[in-house]
């Protein structure tokens, strides 16, 4: 077999079609509606079901579907209840409109679906799932409630309702929300598995709530409801400018349990004048700061009434993302005494979250966790980078019985506790760090044969895990952790190979959505808490673009783009309006963030780049992103005009930024990233342009100097023109500044700066070092597409059309990939022995592939199945 030559083993667990024996040749499993399973808030009209399908068969496809939604669980089968049968002749399963009769509100739907194969195999009806609808306005009969005075305190308000129950119950559902944080409980059992609830979103704009099945916590005889409220984003400290109430000065609940008894009855227990307040335990909580908590006062004084708030314009809406919640935990590798003679718990793993500890003491014994990313040189606990952020819990015992705490309303980003105050010695089992993270199904997975690259994608996810705190944060730890556009945009792609986070973008967007100036503009951080006193910076204000298409492409989301295409369509025109003679060179902008500049280089080939030339250069991105949504969406007038703009943007580009051969006014990595990304320069120059940025590159010693927006492209650009070994070069580069570096340095999440810590143990500025941040960490989706060779079609997006191409080099002698499409798992896992590249490729049912080999080798186009590939190694 010469070198190009290519061998196709089929493993002998492949059937091929008329084999006996098979018990189920397809099914179907893994239904969802709206990206989420077994939803209870749906608002949307038409509702979107998608499932996958399993086939013992070889290039299996959907030909056929059969869809029934009703109303009655145990009668679907029969008929019964039935308000929809769809059918489709289609091989489309992701995202089908639901087309029946109109929704009735805060109703169960119960649906399930059957298909046909092209090669004629039906499958069994699924499994029942549903979905419930919302809310509308008209329905929401509870009333806003607050402590009766004005809300001036620290300590966290308590609201209770003590209500009969005489009769058997069939359902019942609670709903609420709150302006603040709440957690509720039914006769002393927490109510659901989220935390900091109702999330964050632009709250003037729209309020999330959440639903509760209840019906297993309530009980014959009296019952009671009780809601503890905090501070949380609403009322909290926000943004590093110290700002407090800056969406209101009154917490408040709004709950709503609705009951239907087995004979027909039903009851509604609302929030309303009946209720009762006092203050609890919680004696401030602070997202910031942290929480105390004196247990001395769980047992409320005196209860009183409560205060009925008039209903405020937002608009209250159901949930479109997952909520908070807990993952996993984490017990102390070591409790130990540093130098300056405190007492610290390492964890192990830089988390966000918070410790759960178990003390037993005297009455009014105040226990204090402190909590750090890092150790200083010397080995002792270091917060300066936190800033102002105090992060930390305080718990005051209330006698000599053990007691376990956590915190209700914050959470905190660190590997390290400091324990102070504690009765007796401090023992591991005492103390457990717990992570909380929207609950988002982990969808890639990502191993190779070097160590540290394992370890960095293990630093990416966690970077991710720490960040997807209901909005994609810039940090978790310090005086901060906001929504900032820029990074959010960057890591999109690498965050949808890492994890399912349709609905967590999809929740976000509708707060791109509402916070977007109404000339356009979009605000540097979302929710924006900030103002938007400095203009719209290039490369984060982009975001309205980026990311509505980065997630068409990786899930296949149509309507994505409709909710988004005015404001995608908004954004371009601002830059559009603000620009000059198309140029956009006016505004402030961030520029190449964070780029590395070593030595104070000044002779030309310095890192500094022009921020007026990535302005440009992302106008001419998003103006791109625009045309491709507009020809997706059928709108031909919209391709068009801004294909003629986009010309013009380019145009100006080449008068302003380049010379006639081609260089660059900065001649900078990140100049010409962008510039070869976004095709900025005429196509006869694009090859020497690459060689220049080849050459810029080894000239730094094979080192990198891109900031925040020239990162996440370097890699991909240098694969584009053919120079995958000098992108394995920057990647398995293990001086600063490199992905590797913090790897060797002990590293277990991703630094906001290449050198947070430098090499001889000391920190850089402590006013932003931040050792949980996920920018950099976009190098995860070049080595899923490049190095495992994963990556979907977009002319068929969510991978229904897959592309497998694996790119070999640095030294790696095998790769791993998965993921979990929504279509069904897709693998490319490949290895080197003796001179053989081998590789092994998964194509989930309903899909095809085109397999491209390495070394030149020929392409394959697969169906569904499992495949072996060979290869010669030149």
């Amino acid at each position: 077999m010469n070198r190009l030559s290519t061998k196709i083993l089929l493993l002998a667990f492949l059937l091929v079609p008329g084999l006996s024996g098979l018990a189920q040749k397809v099914s179907v499993s893994d239904l969802t509606v709206e990206h989420l399973e077994n939803p209870l808030s749906v608002d949307a009209s038409a509702p979107r079901l998608s499932w996958k399908i399993t086939s013992q068969l070889k290039n299996t496809l959907q030909t056929a579907y059969e869809i029934r939604v009703g109303t009655d669980k145990n009668g679907l089968a029969a008929g019964k209840g039935i308000v929809w049968k769809g059918a489709g002749k289609t091989s489309q399963s992701v995202l089908i409109p639901y087309e029946g009769p109109a929704l009735q509100s805060k109703t169960r739907y119960f649906w399930q679906v059957r298909v046909t194969d092209n090669q004629g195999n039906t499958s069994p009806w699924s499994s029942v799932q549903f979905w419930q609808t919302g809310l509308k306005p008209e329905d929401w009969t509870a009333q806003w409630i607050a402590v009766s005075e004005k809300d001036t305190l620290a300590r966290s308000p308590l609201f209770r309702k003590e209500f009969p129950v005489a009769k058997k119950i069939r359902s019942a559902l609670a709903y609420i929300t709150a302006k603040g944080l709440y957690e509720a409980s039914i006769n002393g059992q927490r109510v659901g598995d989220s935390y900091l609830t109702p999330g964050w979103t632009s709250y003037r704009n729209h309020l999330q709530y959440q639903v509760y099945d209840v019906t297993a916590s309530l009980k014959s005889g009296t019952n009671a409801i009780g809601v503890t409220l905090g501070d949380g984003w609403y009322k909290g400290r926000i943004g590093f400018e110290g700002k407090r109430r800056f969406y209101g000065d009154t917490r408040a609940l709004l709950l709503q349990l609705e009951i239907e008894y087995t004979d027909g009855t039903k009851e509604s227990i609302n929030t309303d004048q009946s209720w009762k307040t006092a203050y609890g335990p919680i004696m401030a909580s602070d997202i910031y700061d942290g929480e105390t908590y004196d247990a001395r006062e769980e047992k409320a004084g005196s209860w009183g009434n409560v205060r009925i708030l008039e209903k405020g314009t937002e608009q209250l809406v159901g949930m479109s993302g997952p909520t908070v919640k807990k993952h996993e935990t984490f017990k102390a590798l070591k409790i130990f005494r540093t130098p300056k003679g405190e007492i610290v718990a390492d964890f192990g793993q830089n988390l966000v979250g918070w410790a759960i500890i178990k003390a037993k003491g005297p009455a009014g014994t105040r226990i204090s966790l402190s909590h750090a990313e890092v150790l200083d040189k010397e080995g002792n606990f270091y917060t300066v980078n936190l800033r102002s952020a105090k992060a930390q819990a305080n718990y005051i015992l209330k006698g000599n019985e053990e007691q376990t705490f956590e915190p209700h309303f914050t959470f905190f980003g660190f590997r390290y506790v400091r324990v102070e105050g504690y009765p007796g010695e401090l023992k591991p089992e005492d103390l457990t760090a717990v992570a909380l993270y929207s609950d988002m199904a982990t969808t890639g997975k990502f191993t190779t044969s070097n160590n540290l690259l394992n370890q960095l994608q293990h630093n990416i996810q966690w970077g991710q895990k720490g960040n997807f705190v209901d909005v994609p944060t810039d940090c978790p730890q310090r005086d901060e952790r906001l929504g900032w556009t820029g990074d959010a945009q960057a890591f999109a792609n690498t965050a949808a190979y890492n994890m399912d986070v349709a609905g967590f973008f999809t929740k976000w967007l509708k707060d791109v959505k509402a916070d977007q100036q109404p000339n356009g503009l979009i605000p540097h951080v979302i929710p924006n808490v900030l103002g938007a006193k400095d203009g719209a910076s290039a490369g984060w204000a982009d975001v309205a673009t980026i990311i509505p298409w980065d997630m068409y492409v990786a899930y296949g989301d149509k309507r994505l783009l409709e909710v988004q295409y005015e404001s995608m369509k908004k954004w371009v025109g601002f830059i559009r309006t603000t620009a000059k003679n198309n140029l956009w060179n006016t505004g402030f902008h961030f520029g190449d963030w964070l780029f590395y500049r070593p030595d104070d280089d000044n002779d030309g080939r310095a890192a500094v780049t022009d921020k007026y030339l990535i302005a440009q250069a992302f106008y001419a991105h998003s103006t791109q992103l625009l045309i491709n949504a507009a020809q997706v969406l059928g709108k031909q007038e919209d391709v068009e005009q801004y294909t003629n703009l986009l010309k013009e943007i380019k145009k100006a580009f080449i008068r302003e930024y380049m010379t006639e051969t081609g260089r660059l006014v900065s001649s900078t990595q990140t100049a010409y990233v962008l510039a070869l990304q976004f095709d900025m320069l005429p196509e006869e120059l694009r090859a020497s342009s690459a060689e220049r940025l080849v050459n810029n590159i080894k000239s730094y010693g094979n080192h990198l100097t891109t900031g925040f927006l020239g990162t996440p492209y370097l890699c991909h650009v240098l694969t584009r023109f053919g120079y995958t070994n000098v992108a394995y070069d920057l990647l398995m580069q293990e001086r600063y500044p490199s992905w590797l570096y913090p790897v060797k340095m002990g590293a277990t999440t991703i630094w906001e700066r290449w050198d947070g810590i430098k090499p001889d143990g000391s920190f850089q500025t402590p006013g932003m070092n931040s050792y949980n941040h996920y920018a950099y960490g976009a190098i995860g989706d070049w080595m899923y597409r490049h190095m495992a060779g994963i990556n979907s079609d977009p002319s068929a997006p969510g991978y229904k059309k897959i592309y497998i191409s694996p790119k070999p080099g640095g030294g790696i002698t095998s790769v791993s990939g998965e993921l979990h499409t929504p279509y069904g798992l897709v693998s490319s896992s490949w290895k080197i022995e003796d001179k053989v590249f081998k590789l092994d490729v998964q194509v989930p049912a309903n899909t095809n592939a085109k397999v491209v080999l390495p070394f030149g080798g020929k392409e394959t186009e697969v169906g569904s199945g499992s495949y072996h590939f060979e290869c010669n190694v030149p």
